[in-house]
């Protein structure tokens, strides 16, 4: 097991990194795009959660059940929001500035934590959540100078952070005591769910649109790499890492995504997003950093207790 989460960690930021690069690919709807990768992925997963001989969903009590419906309803919400940005005609916004604002869900969950739940705020979280923010609002201001409309396409990449946000911190005490095979299946079953409910309340297409085999040949891609080879790897792997390393896969996969679009989609970003990114990124990474040290402080002063 020595190596096998940090192989894992590396596997899934590389696996996520591909995963706006396969959405700005297809030509399907945004929400038909957000569909399909849950409902493969549910399908994917359903014969190891089915047939485990441990039967780890006969396990779940009926309240954390409820609770994993309503995680997949954040994570079909967020992945709404996140798509959006990128495929929404005369508001979408470039890969790079999307996948940061995205990502930059650790921001919030530390102001939250001070404010909601009356978690002190150490040095470092502090500092990264001011330069943070600070990128954030660089990144805006450059996309709604370039190109009229790109504001609201930052606006639902950030929201769409914001949802993930709430997603991981739903899913964080679950884990605890849910399997991870149990607790993916459900939450993306409860996803593709909502989802579909989304696609008819916004009379999305139900179907592919344009060459069928080339959007389905994506969508399994979406499912297979970014969604199960990216998340679910990344889920599995966080229990045996240190914080450092959390903190250095978060800022991994709008790094890793920016340099695919770059290559593969020719979106270069220009100097000011690049500067927003570089703060954005930097702010991440020392707010997750500085969580760690409060998590490590908290649980030596409850052993000393």
């Amino acid at each position: 097991m020595r190596g096998g989460p940090y192989a894992a960690i590396a596997l899934a930021v590389v696996s996520v990194s591909f995963s706006a690069i396969f959405i700005s690919w297809s030509t399907s709807p945004f929400i038909t795009i957000a569909l399909y990768r849950l409902a493969l992925a549910s399908l994917i997963l359903a014969p190891f959660a089915l047939l485990d001989r441990r039967r780890p969903l006969r396990g779940i009590s009926r309240r954390d059940a409820l609770i994993m419906i309503g995680v997949g309803a954040i994570l079909a919400t967020h992945f709404t929001l996140w798509i959006g940005s990128l495929k929404i005609e005369g508001v979408s916004v470039n890969v790079a500035s999307s996948v940061i604002l995205v990502t930059s869900h650790p921001l919030l969950v530390g102001v939250l934590s001070h404010y909601v739940l009356r978690e002190r705020l150490n040095a470092w979280m502090a500092l990264g959540i001011a330069l943070g923010f600070s990128g954030v609002v660089v990144i805006a201001v450059a996309d709604s100078t370039a190109r009229s409309g790109s504001g609201i396409g930052d606006l639902l990449a950030f929201t769409g952070g914001i949802a993930a946000g709430f997603y991981f911190l739903a899913g964080r005490r679950l884990r605890q005591r849910v399997p991870l095979l149990a607790y993916a299946f459900v939450v993306y079953v409860s996803a593709t769910g909502v989802l579909f409910l989304y696609a008819l309340g916004l009379r999305e297409s139900l179907l592919p649109v344009g060459d069928w085999r080339t959007e389905l040949a994506l969508f399994l891609a979406m499912a297979v790499i970014p969604q199960i080879g990216g998340h679910t790897l990344y889920n599995w792997s966080l229990r045996w890492v240190t914080a450092p390393v959390v903190s250095l896969s978060l800022v991994g996969e709008p790094i890793g995504s920016s340099l695919l679009a770059w290559a593969l989609l020719n979106q270069a970003p220009g100097a000011a997003v690049a500067l927003g990114g570089a703060l954005a990124l930097g702010g991440i990474y020392l707010t997750v950093l500085g969580q760690g040290a409060r998590t490590q402080q908290a649980i030596a002063a409850r052993d000393v207790e």
